[in-house]
């Protein structure tokens, strides 16, 4: 039988090493499903429940096994299905590519049925390259960039092909004119500043007497550097949220998230110091750096287009961010005053403690706070953890702290809801030998968690290590819009939009053959943890939670003290609860700690 378009793009795909394409059917890929039977499954085809779950299993297992993720789908509605995961790939910088069907290409112009103008809806998620495929001698070359330009340019990039074409027999580019022959692979680069930059760059921060460092995701591959240049400036580090897996919590002059999710020591050392350098950061609130014109700044950073961004930088270091710290390194003087170091690591101990009281403070039934905060001693060095937008993502940028070889993530810059469940999939797919955590809210379950635990009963089977524990926060609230409204407009609560259907998830977890634990008593949280992380089989634990706990910022301001004043004064249904847990929570921060008193 001779091969066919589609039979060569699985085997184009193999020879890239895909092992896997996160997908569901639809006719508009029938000729790549047909392949996929011919080829033995070969990439592996992991059946989604929907094509934005599929989208959100590829960015997951691109996250956390360092590969591209590549998702398929049907055109027509499975191509505008994959968008919302695709953009939150092309945000966070993931390389991911998809590869979508289209109507044949005798039809197309002629409204048929399920005809989308895919290449104009593509045109901006997949802007760095997004081509329909037309010709057989087309596919290598279009497959290939598509894969180049994801790695290279840590992006989304996509292929239309229209179903008559999948069919075609397969015919490889010649030697002749307006072919365009391919070949496979790429080599890796390493970007470093110029040297007068790097001694320009090395004589601000050795200016500087109060030097704080800002870490991203873009730092994963330089800790040892990022720890020995944070020794030599005296300095303390703060993370971005995608960053939180950079640097361990365990060392003292980490000072934890920054940000509006982040942590009072971080905040405190941004208002502080004279002296910022950024590195592989594209952290977006302004408002929690430096006051502008207070602090000199250096930024490290691999992308150009991104560079000089959030903050008046003196200088913009181009480049890898471990290839230029090791550069910059040698140029760099210790600093022997280590006055301000010991400041931040008193800062870092307060707040743990601090936390550790917020955890403690009584709520109804459960205090949230409290269940990340029993959790985190708990989790194994090697847990992958996943997360949702809401207030669960407060929680999880405070109260779980990072060591040995941990990963974290979430939907970092589209901070869409949806994410955590999937992405746990993903890193089950990519790690299915290591203990995963989905940290989410019940917001984001009854979005598409539900529907998400139907693919992990269908296929935890297959992993080495078949813990898979999910937490969900049961508040019966949209609770950080519900806060949003409350700081930021002065609105109180509006029910019919912020009130959640009750809905049992640990029961619907045991309907599907998985462990499930409901957990509405502080006492049982350690416990129910612990048999979770034991279970042989994916364990949910359903907590129910207050929705009055308030996800209290770093620093609140006036502005939003008066804007919730006036909400609760407007009638908010749970005025009373939100005054009696703010009051209790706020407090914990000028009671006495353990680390003033030693």
């Amino acid at each position: 039988m001779a091969e066919k378009v589609s039979d060569y793009l699985l085997r184009r795909l193999r020879e890239w090493d895909v092992d896997r394409v996160f997908s569901y059917a639809g006719d508009g890929i029938n000729g790549l499903l047909s392949a996929w039977q011919r080829a033995e499954d070969e990439p592996r085809f992991i059946q989604a429940r929907h094509e934005e779950l599929a989208a959100f299993e590829a960015v997951g297992y691109a996250k956390f096994s360092g590969r591209v993720g590549v998702c398929a789908a049907t055109g027509g509605p499975g191509a505008v299905h994959l968008l919302n995961g695709l953009y939150d790939a092309k945000l966070d910088h993931v390389p991911v590519v998809a590869i979508v069907g289209q109507q044949g290409s005798t039809s197309l112009g002629g409204a048929y049925q399920q005809e989308v103008d895919l290449h104009s809806l593509y045109k901006d998620v997949a802007g760095d390259y997004v081509q329909t495929v037309t010709t057989p001698e087309q596919l290598p070359n279009v497959l290939d960039r598509a894969m180049r330009t994801a790695i290279a340019r840590r992006t989304v990039t996509a292929l239309i092909i229209p179903g008559d074409v999948q069919e075609m027999e397969y015919t490889a580019p010649s030697h002749a004119f307006k072919m365009v022959p391919s070949s496979l692979g790429m080599s890796a680069s390493t970007v470093v500043p110029e040297a007068d930059e790097l001694r320009h760059a090395a004589e601000v921060l050795n200016a500087g007497s109060k030097v704080a460092i800002m870490i991203g995701q873009g730092a994963r591959g330089a800790v040892p550097e990022v720890t020995e240049i944070a020794e030599v400036l005296g300095a303390g580090v703060a993370k971005a949220l995608l960053g939180k897996d950079v640097l361990s919590d365990d060392l003292p002059y980490v000072t934890g998230v920054s940000g509006l999710m982040g942590t009072r020591p971080s905040w405190e050392m941004m208002r502080d110091c004279d002296t910022l350098l950024m590195i592989g950061a594209n952290f977006p609130y302004s408002q929690f750096l430096p006051e502008f014109g207070k602090a000199r700044a250096v930024q490290i950073d691999i992308d150009p287009t991104l560079i000089g961004m959030r903050y008046p930088f003196e200088v913009n270091l181009v480049g890898d961010a471990r290839a230029t710290l090791r550069e910059l390194l040698p140029m760099l003087r210790r600093k022997d005053d280590r006055s301000w170091r010991a400041s931040i690591e008193a800062g870092v101990r307060q707040w743990w403690d601090t936390m550790e009281q917020r955890a403690q403070v009584e709520a109804d039934p459960v205090n949230p706070e409290r269940v990340f905060h029993e959790l985190s001693p708990l989790l194994p060095d090697d847990a992958i953890m996943t997360t949702d937008a809401g207030s669960v993502a407060n929680w999880y940028g405070r109260h779980l702290r990072i060591r040995g070889t941990m990963r974290c993530s979430l939907s970092g810059t589209l901070a869409t809801m949806g994410p955590g469940m999937p992405y746990a999939t993903g890193a089950k797919w990519a790690h299915p030998d290591r203990p995963v955590f989905a940290l989410v809210g019940d917001g984001a379950m009854q979005m598409n968690g539900i529907s998400e635990l139907i693919t992990i009963a269908h296929y935890w089977r297959e992993w080495a290590d078949p813990r898979l524990v999910i937490g969900v926060l049961n508040n019966g609230d949209l609770n950080q819009v519900t806060w949003e409204l409350r700081a930021m407009a002065g609105s109180p609560q509006f029910i019919p939009s912020q009130r959640l259907p009750d809905f049992d998830y640990a029961g619907y977890a045991e309907l599907l053959g998985l462990r499930g634990m409901k957990v509405d008593a502080p006492g049982d949280i350690t416990s129910t943890w612990q048999r979770a992380i034991e279970s042989d089989r994916p364990c949910l634990v359903e907590f129910v939670t207050d929705p009055a706990v308030p996800p209290i910022p770093p620093e609140a301001n006036w502005e939003q003290i008066q804007n919730v004043s006036q909400a609760l004064l407007r009638g908010d249904p749970e005025a009373w609860s939100v005054v009696k847990e703010g009051v209790k929570s706020k407090a914990q921060e000028y009671l006495p700690k353990r680390s003033d008193r030693r």
